[in-house]
């Protein structure tokens, strides 16, 4: 709803992880624009698909982590973001990387509970060709942490 169709006009492709596609949940998520890619090993398949969305000027929704930090623990990006990243930069030049931060009033959530999204200024990953990945993802990791920090302090934590 933040983000999606009544904002930008378009839908979002979600990349999440296999695990997450699994049984009732997985037939809903993928009703919703969710596509699963294994984090062992993506297929090559999955990539193209996700590289095409960004070539087609979709909005693919990737959780760097590697998952949902549902419990409000630290986590470390992987490499997944950036590497794609640079792959579809040799399609198209417009990529752009939005860090959100998102809080929920309650750790872990529960049904019902309330949560605040918070998005920070765009980031043109151009400018970041000559980064290596662990630059890159120390600096995403410090602009998804301020949004995250805004997202609490609008929940009210």
């Amino acid at each position: 709803m933040a983000m999606g169709r009544r904002v930008t006009k378009k839908d979002c492709r979600f990349m999440v992880t296999k695990s997450e596609m699994r049984g009732i949940q997985g037939w809903f998520l993928k009703r919703l624009g969710c596509f699963s890619i294994n984090q062992l090993s993506p297929s090559l398949s999955a990539l193209r698909y996700a590289i095409d969305l960004i070539e087609k000027g979709e909005q693919l929704v990737v959780f760097p982590e590697g998952k949902i930090n549902k419990y409000g623990k630290k986590l470390v990006l992987k490499e997944g973001l950036y590497r794609l990243a640079r792959l579809a930069t040799k399609k198209t030049t417009s990529i752009t990387i939005i860090p959100i931060g998102i809080a929920y009033s309650k750790v872990p959530p529960n049904f019902r509970g309330e949560f605040c999204l918070s998005f920070g200024r765009p980031i043109p990953i151009n400018d970041y060709l000559n980064s290596n990945i662990e630059d890159f993802n120390i600096f995403l990791n410090e602009k998804m942490t301020q949004e995250e920090q805004k997202a609490l302090k609008n929940i009210g934590r």
